[in-house]
Parts: C-alpha cells; structure tokens; sequence
C-alpha cells in the first residue's frame, strides 16, 4: 500500500516507521513547507497535520479519488462540508479524534457510565485532559468525543474549557506539560463519594497503528467512516 503523511510532526514519523514495518510504502511525506505535490500517487493518505491545514488536505485527498484518514482536531467546525465532499466524489474518509484501540474502548465506557449517571443529579461531573505542550488545541478532539458522550445521555448541554459557569455544562481542565502523550479523567462527584475513569496513553505507538490499521481498512470503501467502522464496536 502506498501511503502519503500529510503532517510530518512527531506522530507522522511514528506512523511511518510502523506502517513501513507492516510492509507498507512511503510515497509521500509532506509537512507545512513542502513544495506542490500529486497526492494521486498514493492509495491512501494519513492527516496528522495541523487544524488550518486539515481541510485542504482531505479536500484534495477526496477530489482526487484517494481515500484518507484524518486524525488532525481543531477544525471540526467544516466537518458536516467534508462529510458533503466525500458524498459527491464518492470518496472514502475516516475521523477520529483518536485512533488508540483503548481510547475508542474508553469511548464506549464513557457512554456507558453516563447513562448510568443519567439520572443521578447529585453528581457532578468533571474532565481533565494533560498533553505535551506542543499540542495545538485545547481542550483536545478526544476530550470533546468524551463530552460529547456524556451529554448524549445525561442532562447536560454543553461543555465550557476550565471553569464551567452555566448549569448543565461540563467543565474540561487542559493541562500542557512536557513528554505526556495523553491523559483523559472524567469524574462524577458528590458530597458522599466519587467515581473516576481514566485513560493514560505511555507513548503513540498506540495511536500510530490505529491510524495505519484505519488506512489498510478503508481501501476500496466509499464513505464517510469512523474507528467504531475499523474496530467492529
């Protein structure tokens, strides 16, 4: 398989190392200062770019018949228009605000506890997130998938970053601090005890082989697709 990087950062390098030991090529490598080039060399395109470069690069993967795999945050204000180009190129096109194999699990037992907090209105509920300091958005696309989660099926509306000031929204804590890869709390709190679930990620070897088994899943695919499609959860 032929694989271009869009983004060629930290996470782009780890994602090339592995894909190369899976037996795959690196036909392109391109980051914010590369010259013009022809992404229809590739069979399949990996984004780990930036949020103002995201959605020129998956317009240009989807308008040239490659399918791609975004794992950028921070642009999803133009999701729903990428949603709509993929529909009208019959391209193919993955996001996820994470590619980890434990986070999209963590995903799931998020929505599962919120449903079970749903109707508990003693608890309130919080979320921390801790990255390097090299992360660009704040808080974090996986940080937002959780909030998202929780307010699917509680009362909550809303999330606000650091303090919350209106009912019904989740405050989010994010942390930037040196060589953490990424770090995910959410807690329910009430004047009798607590609950707390937590992912940790150790490094983003994690993240790298998701976004790689994303890329080999969606060859010969049309659509617009998320890890749950990848994973069968």
């Amino acid at each position: 398989m032929k694989i271009a990087l869009l983004g060629y950062g930290k996470m782009g390098q780890t994602i090339e190392k592995i894909a190369i030991d899976r037996g795959h090529e690196i036909v392109l490598t391109i980051d914010k200062d590369s010259p013009a080039y022809d992404i229809s060399i590739a069979d399949v395109a990996i984004d780990f770019s930036i949020p103002n470069s995201a959605v020129s690069n998956i317009s240009n993967c989807l308008n040239n018949n490659v399918p791609i795999v975004s794992g950028t945050t921070g642009w999803l204000d133009q999701f729903e228009e990428m949603k709509q180009l993929a529909s009208e190129t019959e391209g193919a096109f993955i996001y996820s605000s994470n590619y980890s194999l434990g986070v999209n699990i963590f995903f799931e037992l998020n929505k599962q506890l919120a449903k079970m907090m749903g109707n508990l209105d003693q608890y309130n509920v919080t979320m921390e997130e801790i990255h390097h300091k090299q992360k660009l958005d704040e808080p974090s696309g996986t940080a937002i998938t959780l909030a998202e989660g929780i307010i699917e099926n509680t009362q909550n509306t809303k999330w606000e970053l650091d303090n919350a000031t209106e009912e019904n929204s989740i405050p989010i804590s994010a942390i930037r601090s040196p060589e953490v890869p990424g770090t995910h709390s959410i807690s329910y709190d009430s004047v009798v005890d607590r609950i707390d679930i937590k992912h940790t990620a150790h490094n983003r070897q994690g993240f790298a082989l998701g976004a790689v088994v994303a890329a080999e899943w969606i060859i010969g695919k049309k659509g617009v697709f998320s890890m749950k499609d990848v994973l069968g959860i």
